[in-house]
């Protein structure tokens, strides 16, 4: 289910109450938001705006349960939001505040010193977020477009490689990707080997660009050549239509008296076998480029990606061409005061944004 179908499916229920029903499910949220513990009857008929009983509270409580909003650790606790009752809190029930001063303080100080270091500035970005929200931080760093100077392709899985990238002033970034399937441990390191050769400070774009412009040159050659030879009755074409067909040589060719034929009979076995290295190649800088950038990870990493029971409060950044190119966020447990904490992020993303504009 997409984020917008479970703001859909939140908003859906959330018609389905009444004023009573809305306002015990929002004193509860924001109970154990608070507290981080069950909320009970008793302890809301003291809270709500109109005089019931705890009887009649205990009955809405069910029927918020039976709705898949409310969850009793116990049979006799309280009750704690389940996850569709925490989306549809934050959807429709959340009271943004403002920014404090205090912390808009400490992430406007982290870029008093060393200005022109846009790495160690995206740190301690990072560590005061993650100080403010006693959460971790998360800053994804844009991906850059400068000179590369070297180039490594690593597989980690059968369906999964990583590329690392240094680049001409020395910043190092790594980069996830899924390779084309088939592709072994040996190609990557062909490729790599390749482009090391030919990177000339070359950016991934270019490199990229060019490659494919080669791989459209070999495709031409082979075909002035193939089509001699299908005119010689030497070869035939077996592609159905498709950019990935066969040449298939007959056996006629091997008894070639012709010079000249036999020499365009080996020149496109050779043009084949280069056509399909650079397209590899092509394909692997295609997804490089498109790969996950480097994340900057800062404060309690510990299970960071066991986001069961955990909640993600992330903003996108943009740069001097209002493009976005990053993101920060704050990953935590459930039970974060997102009315707090969506502001930080947001000011945070906000402060990112005019460091990558400012620096280019």
């Amino acid at each position: 289910m997409t984020m917008t179908d479970r703001k859909t499916s939140s908003q859906t229920v959330m018609g389905d109450l009444n004023d009573r029903s809305r306002e015990v499910f929002r004193r509860v949220v924001e109970g154990y938001l608070e507290t981080g513990a069950p909320v009970g009857s008793r302890t809301l008929t003291r809270s709500l705006s109109e005089q019931v009983s705890a009887a009649t509270i205990r009955n809405v409580m069910q029927d918020l349960e039976y709705l898949g909003l409310l969850d009793s650790p116990h049979i006799s606790a309280g009750r704690v939001p389940t996850q569709l009752g925490l989306r549809m809190f934050v959807d429709g029930f959340l009271e943004v505040g403002e920014l404090a001063a205090t912390d808009k303080q400490s992430l406007d100080d982290t870029l008093g010193s060393n200005v022109g270091d846009v790495a160690a500035a995206l740190d301690r970005i990072g560590a005061a977020l993650s100080q403010a929200t006693h959460g971790a931080s998360v800053v994804l760093a844009p991906k850059r477009e400068a000179p590369i100077k070297h180039i490594d392709f690593v597989s980690l899985a059968p369906d999964r490689a990583l590329v690392v990238l240094v680049f001409s002033d020395g910043h190092v970034e790594n980069r996830l990707f899924q390779p084309p399937p088939g592709h072994t441990p040996s190609a990557m390191r062909e490729a790599a080997n390749y482009l090391n050769a030919h990177l000339a400070d070359r950016t991934l774009g270019t490199l990229r660009a060019e490659m494919q412009r080669e791989v459209d040159q070999r495709r031409a050659q082979i075909d002035e050549i193939a089509n001699h030879l299908i005119e010689a009755g030497l070869a035939v074409w077996d592609s159905d239509g498709n950019d990935q067909g066969r040449l298939i040589v007959r056996g006629r060719a091997n008894l070639l008296s012709d010079a000249a034929e036999a020499e365009e009979l080996d020149r496109i076995r050779h043009l084949f076998d280069d056509l399909e290295r650079k397209r590899d190649i092509a394909e692997f800088l295609e997804l490089a480029e498109s790969g996950d950038g480097v994340r900057i990870f800062i404060g309690s990493e510990n299970k960071l990606f066991s986001l069961s029971g955990s909640a993600l409060v992330v903003s996108p950044y943009m740069n001097a061409d209002r493009k976005i190119v990053g993101a920060v966020g704050v990953i935590g447990p459930t039970r974060l005061n997102y009315g707090r904490i969506v502001p930080i992020v947001d000011y945070t993303a906000q402060l990112v944004g005019k460091l990558i504009a400012d620096r280019g």
